[in-house]
């Protein structure tokens, strides 16, 4: 075969491989405003001034330039956003695909880059918009579709325990007991000694709940409109008010740093991010 025939022949098997793979794209990287639709928050425990953001458009991961890269490999709707508790980079979640419908349960290995279909849950596939993995164990996952419904096995396989309580916005597995779990409501916050079949109310005062989430240290958080944020010490349901300075925003996530607890991240329903170094007490707009 003469040279120039050989080179259109190499020519054209790169042109088809180049065909056949894709092109090459690089991550898609937008200014920290820009990545809206917040639904999930997590600290990454390598550099714990980097943010995991799980949004309306994939999952991103914050930059020290005021940046945030999309590392997950799809732009899905991801929700119920949760950290395994136990395992560096292990993450669940449900929501939509891009091209519409439910995902079920999924998992990513890698640090949210690529994800896997668990399980559809039960009556699905689920659209777990609240999900949490138990801090006591992390094989205990509570999500809420229609149901309230826990796997005791890392999401493979679920059952539904009960009824939530009316108009449920979130829910938190407790970091003491894997069978109680909390639920911040339209009329306050809840709580379940059953793995989810009965409620209970947690908090005298009957506001409008928007978040719960425990950190390993056994303290649970809660946001209340008009009350601010609480904390209180598992198993006890002592709420104390912690700071009330967010002017008209509302608190719906909240992640907890697992090696300085004092360090709290939060998301507003603005889809702002704050960040406190005294635990909770002094707010301000997330910076490096």
């Amino acid at each position: 075969m003469c040279a120039d025939k050989k080179l259109t022949v190499i020519t054209s098997a790169l042109m088809l491989g180049m065909m056949l793979v894709g092109p090459t794209q690089a991550a898609e990287t937008l200014k920290l405003s820009e990545v809206s639709h917040l639904h999930g928050i997590a600290v990454d425990r390598e550099d714990s001034s980097r943010l995991y953001l799980a949004s309306h458009h994939g999952v991103w991961l914050t930059n020290s330039d005021g940046t945030a890269t999309r590392v997950s490999d799809n732009s899905h709707d991801y929700m119920g956003f949760t950290p395994n508790p136990a395992q560096s980079g292990t993450f669940f979640a449900s929501g939509h695909p891009e091209t519409g419908g439910n995902l079920g349960v999924l998992v990513s290995t890698d640090g949210a880059k690529t994800w896997k279909a668990v399980s559809k849950g039960v009556n699905g596939p689920v659209d777990f918009h609240s999900m949490d993995a138990s801090p006591v164990d992390p094989n205990v996952l509570y999500g809420h579709y229609g149901s309230v419904q826990v796997s005791r096995d890392a999401g493979k396989s679920w059952e539904v325990t009960g009824k939530p309580p009316a108009d449920m916005f979130d829910l938190a597995a407790s970091a003491k007991d894997a069978n109680t779990v909390y639920a911040a409501t339209r009329t306050g916050l809840t709580v379940s000694r059953d793995a989810g079949k009965t409620w209970q109310a947690a908090y005298m005062v009957a506001r409008p709940a928007t978040m719960v989430t425990t950190s390993k240290d056994g303290t649970a958080y809660a946001f209340m409109v008009g009350t601010g944020l609480l904390k209180t010490t598992e198993p006890s349901l002592a709420w104390q008010p912690v700071s009330n300075g967010f002017g008209d925003a509302i608190l719906l996530h909240l992640a907890v740093d697992p090696i300085n607890p004092e360090r709290l991240y939060a998301v507003t329903d603005k889809s702002a991010i704050l960040a406190s170094q005294d635990g909770g007490k002094t707010w301000k707009p997330f910076r490096f």
